[in-house]
């Protein structure tokens, strides 16, 4: 579609961004009383309705955000970048459904590109082939994995790292900046978390040439290097990257450098707000959702039990209102 095709969709979008909520509003909800009090709060902001439960209305939120991209769009395949953890998270549940006994009610998630039914059957009888090509090498390492090693924790990794890759090159291949830059940064701020986790747990080099995957942003070999040396020259090596300024967010928190990860890409889709043209403005306002309902998921929880309100606030992230 040419970027002139998008003005009546980019219009839309602008009417609907009237709703998102703003940093004020936020700051209200992490000052709620209680979890009932901020659900109050949201109700009267056309989040969901009296009686849903937290995880019924984020639900809601991300089909009528989805509804919308749809009613403007109809094939909404450019926006794959987004579905992907999905179908890697079903590959995952569908790998070990198939490999352990019993059956796990509940494990697979919605909105992925693939059906999860289709995936466990093709897991089940071992048909790795009639997978994506993102995807079938990776589930059948992970399948043989997991059955020769039992080890539940190192499938995990291979088909996150899967997961990964397939984000990475799918932001590439949209032509739009906006999904590059969600590739290329999602990848960059996994590839931050596992080299510090790992060098915490004194994991080795061949665990890292496993979990970490290339970007644009890093030297992986090197920042795996670093890992298998320890923690220090882990930030010794991210000192040297764009990441440079996180070092010290890092040292003092994960929690505090993911919330910096998502207010980085909040940060890069702003200038899409005086955007009339192509399809970042769309690209844009998908983000502004997830990453609201992100934050309002951490109040919620945090209401529910009974953090400070300060625990709250230091994890809520940027708005893009």
């Amino acid at each position: 579609m040419a970027d002139t095709k998008y003005i009546y969709a980019v219009a839309r979008v602008r009417t609907h961004e009237k709703d998102l909520l703003d940093a004020g509003f936020m700051d209200q909800l992490a000052a709620a009383k209680d979890e009932s009090s901020a659900l109050k709060m949201l109700h009267e902001h056309g989040w969901g309705s009296e009686g849903m439960k937290a995880e019924e209305i984020f639900s809601q939120k991300e089909d009528e955000t989805w509804a919308f991209m749809r009613e403007l769009l109809g094939d909404i395949s450019v926006f794959n970048v987004f579905f992907y953890k999905n179908d890697f998270h079903n590959l995952k549940a569908a790998i070990k459904e198939s490999c352990i006994a019993g059956t796990h009610p509940g494990i697979f998630a919605a909105r992925g590109t693939l059906d999860p039914k289709w995936i466990q059957e093709k897991i089940e009888n071992r048909r790795f082939a009639d997978l994506p090509e993102s995807m079938s090498e990776v589930a059948k390492q992970a399948t043989d994995t997991l059955l020769s090693t039992r080890d539940g924790q190192l499938c995990d990794i291979l088909v996150d790292a899967g997961a990964l890759r397939a984000i990475k090159k799918a932001g590439q291949a949209s032509g739009n900046e906006i999904l590059k830059q969600y590739g290329e940064l999602t990848v960059a701020s996994s590839d931050i978390k596992v080299a510090v986790r790992a060098s915490r747990m004194g994991k080795s080099l061949d665990f890292m040439k496993m979990a970490l995957v290339p970007c644009d942003t890093l030297d992986v070999k090197e920042l795996g290097e670093a890992a298998a040396r320890g923690e220090d020259a882990v930030y010794d090596c991210i000192n040297r990257t764009p990441y440079h300024a996180d070092v010290d967010i890092l040292k003092k928190s994960m929690a505090r450098f993911e919330r910096r990860c998502d207010d980085r890409l909040i940060e890069a889709i702003r200038p899409q707000r005086h955007n009339s043209f192509g399809l970042g403005p769309l690209a844009a306002y998908v983000l502004a959702t997830e990453t609201e309902i992100r934050s309002v998921r951490i109040i919620l929880s945090g209401k529910r039990n009974h953090f400070p309100e300060e625990y709250i606030r230091e994890r809520i992230r940027l708005t893009y209102a």
